[in-house]
């Protein structure tokens, strides 16, 4: 009776434990949490080159700065000129936009435009990608996966959902490099299934043994025309301090 019994258990675990081994995506995922994550303080310059129909070319400069025990971060903006001297502080659950020429502070929700910019608040976390996808499946269930190239690199392309609801879309597909698991490319798409967005990984740099996208190209596929390259310089993980994430530093500038 108790050997038919831990047999019965036996055979009721295997097919779980062969789902959770099959789930190439939520490997792949892992992978991408685990290269990314920048484990100390850091500062870098992020310049950002938007190009928009009948609008022309505008360049936004900030420098970012980020706290590591709390994932705290203040962006002061260095470009354009009518922007400079501004400030973005999110500690907590607070987010403030600070504007120099009248030294005040509003409270902000974390998906707010960063100076006009395509950019967002949450843009400047560091979420993990388990946190925020699924693997997506097909109608038998299936995970949607497969092996390609791009250009000439072997790669991984997969699709995943979104499991939460504070993400910038709710559905992406992903090529990732297949010999570390980098990301080389995306295509977000809305809830309907239209492709709103493609994303290129151009430039890569490794900081402290961990991967950083250093330069990046965001395609605006809803409105034709419109893109977004991202580039960042001057990264340093030095520790950080205290006084740097304070409403009081943001201040001291506009002296």
């Amino acid at each position: 009776m108790k050997k038919s019994f831990w047999i019965l258990m036996l055979a009721l675990m295997l097919p779980m434990a062969a789902s959770a081994a099959e789930s190439r995506i939520i490997s792949i995922l892992k992978s991408i949490d685990e290269n990314y994550a920048i484990k100390s303080d850091a500062s870098a310059f992020v310049q950002m080159t938007q190009q928009k129909i009948n609008q022309g070319t505008k360049v936004t400069g900030m420098q970012y700065y980020r706290r590591d025990r709390d994932d705290a971060f203040l962006i002061v903006m260095t470009a354009p000129e009518n922007e400079k001297g501004n400030g973005y502080l999110r500690t907590g659950d607070n987010f403030w936009m600070y504007r120099r020429n009248t030294r005040t502070f509003q409270h902000i929700n974390r998906d707010e435009n960063i100076a006009g910019s395509d950019a967002h608040g949450d843009d400047f976390e560091e979420r993990k990608m388990l946190e925020m996808f699924d693997p997506a499946t097909d109608a038998s269930g299936k995970e949607i996966f497969s092996e390609e190239k791009l250009g000439q690199i072997p790669v991984n392309k997969f699709e995943v959902k979104a499991k939460v609801h504070d993400v910038d879309y709710p559905k992406k597909i992903y090529w990732t490099r297949k010999d570390n698991n980098l990301i080389l490319k995306e295509e977000a798409y809305s809830s309907s299934g239209t492709l709103m967005q493609a994303g290129y990984y151009l430039k890569y740099t490794q900081v402290d043994g961990q991967y950083l996208a250093v330069k990046f190209m965001f395609l605006d596929e809803f409105e034709k025309g419109n893109k977004s390259v991202i580039e960042i310089s001057n990264i340093s993980t030095k520790p950080l301090a205290d006084s740097i994430f304070t409403k009081a530093y943001l201040e001291n500038l506009s002296k």
